[in-house]
C-alpha cells in the first residue's frame, strides 16, 4: 500500500496531479487538483490510497488523513466506487458529511451526483455509528445551517486556485455572484466556470 507520496509537483490536470519522484512521474487523482497550483515545481506531500483491481491500478490523493479515511469508508459501501467517493469528498467538509450520516440526513446525501435515496440509505446503514469516534462531529445546529446552504457553493478553494493562477481579488469578486447562482457544487467545475467567465472580461 502506498500511504503517501512526496515529490516535485510537475503537472496539474483536470482530475489529477503528477509528482516527480526521482525521475518517476506518479499520477494522483485528487478531489480538487487546482488547490495545489501554488506548489507547482515545488516538493509536495500528498496522502494517497492505492486502489487495485484486476483491470486497473490508480492512486487517489488527499490533502489530509481525514479525507483519506473518509474515502476508504465510503468505497466500502455497496454502490459507491472510488470515482464517486473522490467527487463527494471534493465538495464537503469531512465533519459535516459525517454529521449528516449520524443524523440520517438523506436530503444532504442525495445532493451529490449519482447518489439517490437508495444509495444514501445504504451509506447511512453501513457507516452510521462507525465514524463518530474517528472524526470531530459537527454540532447539530451547525449541521442544520450547512444543510440549508448546501446549494450555495463554497468558493474558498476556488478563490485560492484563481489567486494562484494570477487573478486579483477584484477580478474574482466580479464573478462571484454568477458562480453562486450556478448549480455547480464541485470545485473543479466551479474553477472551469470561473476561468471561462474571466476570459470573457
Amino acid at each position: 500500500m502506498i500511504a503517501y507520496i512526496k515529490g516535485k509537483l510537475v503537472m496539474i490536470q483536470e482530475e489529477s496531479v503528477v509528482l516527480d519522484v526521482d525521475g518517476i512521474g506518479y499520477e494522483i487523482i485528487c478531489p480538487n487538483p487546482f488547490i495545489y497550483q501554488k506548489y507547482m515545481d515545488q516538493e509536495t506531500f500528498i496522502y494517497t490510497y492505492h486502489h487495485v483491481r484486476e483491470d486497473v491500478q490508480c492512486l487517489f490523493g488527499f490533502k489530509d488523513e481525514d479525507q483519506k479515511l473518509l474515502f476508504t469508508k465510503l468505497i466500502s459501501v455497496s454502490g459507491i466506487g472510488p470515482k464517486s467517493a473522490i467527487n463527494m469528498i471534493g465538495t464537503v467538509q469531512v465533519p459535516d458529511f459525517i454529521a449528516a450520516i449520524e443524523q440520517e440526513d438523506e436530503k444532504y446525501l442525495t445532493q451529490f451526483p449519482g447518489v439517490g435515496k437508495k444509495t444514501a440509505r445504504q451509506i447511512i446503514l453501513d457507516l452510521k455509528g462507525k465514524l463518530s469516534g474517528l472524526f470531530t462531529i459537527t454540532e447539530p445546529n451547525k449541521m442544520e445551517t450547512t444543510t440549508n446552504t448546501m446549494n450555495e457553493p463554497d468558493l474558498t478553494e476556488v478563490q485560492e486556485a484563481l489567486k494562484a493562477l494570477g487573478y486579483t481579488q477584484g477580478e474574482i469578486n466580479s464573478i462571484k455572484p454568477t458562480l453562486k447562482q450556478s448549480e455547480l457544487v464541485q470545485t473543479n467545475e466551479l474553477i472551469k466556470k470561473a476561468l471561462a467567465l474571466l476570459v470573457k472580461q
